[in-house]
């Protein structure tokens, strides 16, 4: 026997926005019963077939493959055919927000301009580079192992969720964003691709790049494809130490300076770390006030008095054996 359907009343506060007409933007309020088989798209539908003709939004496959209806519901970035209504009443009560990915970039409802989005995934150069014989006698073949190194990039469906839920993209036009760093990722890691260095140089650069990242996680946590955007972040990393294309800056210097200090003290000495990055002169130009009143309260710890883990030599053994990249 099948299990039976479930129904609940829920309080849907939606996003409502003509760029054309309206000054300001409105959330107006909507009251359904929701069943345990319906997920957000079911509600939109609802709402624009029996409620509001005029309410917009994008949707296409139903499957979570073409990212289409991706939106944010209380707050949470998503796509409206994944997510199950009951689940979400469960994990944020009986009251749903649904906004727009970006509402800054609100369009119509919950349609918003993604030109920002292609910009930078265009920036990367989001194709395979490579000399090829136009007229080839046998495909070129990619072995599993090799098929591996992508890490399941290449199954980003392009939704932008990971993109309008970084923190770095709302406040730096310029940072080019964790879809994209995907993107980079997935031809850096193929064996047929020939423009390593070259994408590597752009996606390393000062205030765009993957140094800019902010390691909050919140792009892995809301990727509807489990991709993991940040360890492909992480992985740029490495690639431009491996390349040797790193142009000793300040973003660079930190990452260095936070593996040495762990190796030295098993511990991180924060105050050496400031200064490794940023030189003596400009750490006690820019944190010098800051600097002292963390001394004076016992937040800095001198050179000569830093500690030392009681595990230091178990921990040099893991940094030595986790270490993939000279610096």
């Amino acid at each position: 026997m099948s299990e039976s359907i479930t129904t609940k009343n829920v309080t849907f506060k939606v996003f409502r926005f003509n760029k054309d007409t309206d000054y300001l933007p409105y959330y107006k309020e909507y009251k359904m019963e929701v069943t345990s088989e319906e997920v957000v798209l079911d509600i939109l539908n609802r709402i624009k077939w029996e409620h509001d003709g005029s309410f917009s939004y994008r949707r296409s496959c139903r499957h979570g493959i073409c990212g289409a209806c991706a939106m944010k519901v209380n707050g949470k970035g998503t796509l409206a055919c994944k997510e199950n209504m009951l689940d979400l009443v469960e994990l944020f009560g009986d009251e749903i927000v649904i906004e727009p990915s970006s509402i800054k970039r609100a369009v119509k409802d919950l349609i918003i301009d993604k030109g920002d989005f292609w910009e930078k995934h265009d920036q990367i150069q989001p194709y395979l580079i490579s000399e090829i014989d136009e007229h080839p006698e046998m495909e070129c073949a990619v072995s599993p192992e090799e098929s591996e190194r992508l890490l399941e990039a290449d199954l980003c469906i392009q939704c932008g969720a990971c993109h309008y839920s970084c923190p770095v993209v709302e406040l730096n036009e310029d940072f080019i964003g964790p879809a994209a760093f995907v993107k980079a990722y997935r031809f850096e890691a193929d064996v047929r691709d020939e423009a390593h260095n070259a994408r590597l140089e752009e996606v390393g650069l000062p205030s765009q790049g993957v140094w800019d990242c902010v390691k909050c996680y919140e792009c892995a946590e809301v990727c509807p494809k489990e991709i993991n955007p940040i360890e492909k972040i992480t992985k740029l990393h490495n690639m431009i130490f491996d390349a040797g294309i790193s142009n000793n800056k300040v973003a660079e210097r930190h990452a260095v300076g936070f593996a040495h200090s762990i190796k030295k003290h098993g511990l991180l000495d924060e105050a050496e770390l400031v200064r490794y990055s940023e030189g003596t002169v400009p750490m006690l130009v820019k944190h010098g006030k800051v600097g002292f009143k963390m001394f004076t309260k016992g937040k800095v710890v001198m050179p000569w008095n830093m500690p030392k883990s009681d595990k230091l030599d178990e921990i040099k053994t893991l940094v030595k054996s986790s270490m993939t990249s000279k610096y």
